[in-house]
């Protein structure tokens, strides 16, 4: 590299980085506008994927009409909302949170893909990257391929797509927001002439506790299983016991324990609930290891992971309200930003 190129590292990493956390951030809003896609049963209301003729939606009454019909040949209409009296009007609503969803999908592609291009093309990328950017450009294909793989599930096969599928769906989002959130540190740290940082130790301990709670969390959405402790605010019978009681009646062992690890809401509600004590314990010893050193980052998580419980409890308090609810989704994300930052610094090279 002549010593001209080596001289615009800096500036071109830089620039780098704050697209990748731009992109980051429309991530975060997805996987919000996401939780309100789930919790108002919108997901299946389209029941096409026209990746370009799609981002109109329908104009005239005859198309409004044409979707309609689509809708009302799913399981999904003709078991639960055509029997409680769906009209015309009704599906508009959710049909517009599906189509905002795929919007704004749209759009990170081409806030990704377009820059990406056109970084390439003038050389700002600093050697060594290209691997990276376009593997994170391959993940937002494939969550689009994998958000429409969950969606047929609740087209053809059930009232609801399946709680594995939407497992899968919101975690290659968040595994995405991951790598972008890392790779634009790296880009911080190589514009001050820093080594990357390496994944490893109590940072890699940390993601992987995460990574269980946020499975779990997406099948407790997938299945609906917010409301299996009961409800009622500040009700010790919702929480911190369920129903009453410390483990929950109702848990079916009968198909075996993989079905009742994996498909029972008693359940998974349950380790949902009390291995996010597991990924707190985890977290103060990150946030304490990181206080003398990185003391912003140290807060920072304390303040993500404590409201993240709350928002937790008040949503089982609440009996899963809507608003509540996709703060908890939203604020899910930001920890995995924020326990991504924090790993990063555990990694990096003093």
């Amino acid at each position: 590299m002549s010593s001209t190129a080596s001289n615009h590292v800096p500036k071109d990493a830089l620039a780098l980085a704050r697209w990748l956390f731009i992109v980051a951030l429309m991530v975060v809003a997805i996987v919000a506008v996401g939780g309100i896609t789930r919790l108002t049963e919108s997901g299946v209301s389209i029941t096409e994927w026209k990746p370009v003729t799609g981002t109109i939606p329908p104009i005239t009454d005859a198309q409004w009409q044409a979707e309609f019909d689509a809708y009302r040949a799913t399981p999904q209409y003709q078991l639960i909302n055509g029997p409680a009296g769906m009209t015309l009007e009704t599906y508009k609503f959710i049909f517009f949170w599906e189509w905002i969803h795929r919007l704004i999908a749209r759009t990170i592609g081409l806030v990704f893909a377009l820059p990406l291009a056109w970084f390439w093309v003038k050389g700002r990328i600093p050697q060594g990257y290209k691997p990276r950017l376009l593997a994170l450009l391959a993940l937002g294909a494939a969550q689009g391929a994998v958000g429409w793989w969950m969606v047929k599930s609740g087209i053809v096969n059930d009232v609801k797509v399946s709680h594995f599928r939407l497992a899968a769906h919101l975690l290659v989002a968040l595994f995405t927001l991951g790598g972008l959130v890392w790779t634009a540190l790296d880009l911080i740290a190589l514009s001050k002439g820093k080594a990357r940082a390496r994944l490893r130790g109590l940072g890699l301990v940390a993601l992987i506790v995460l990574l269980v709670q946020l499975f779990y969390g997406a099948l407790v959405a997938g299945m609906r299983a917010g409301t299996s402790a009961g409800a009622g605010w500040f009700s010790m019978d919702a929480w911190p016991l369920m129903q009453g009681k410390f483990y929950p009646d109702g848990v079916d062992w009968a198909l075996g324990a993989a079905h009742a690890f994996l498909s029972d809401p008693f359940l998974v509600h349950f380790i949902h609930r009390w291995w996010a004590w597991v990924v707190v314990a985890v977290l103060v010893v990150v946030a304490r290891r990181l206080r003398k050193t990185d003391r912003e980052a140290s807060i920072v998580l304390h303040s993500v992971f404590g409201t993240q419980v709350l928002l937790g409890i008040f949503t089982v308090w609440s009996g899963v309200a809507l608003w509540i609810a996709v703060l908890h989704q939203l604020v899910g994300a930001l920890l995995v930003a924020a326990t991504v930052w924090s790993a990063h610094l555990l990694g990096s090279r003093r």
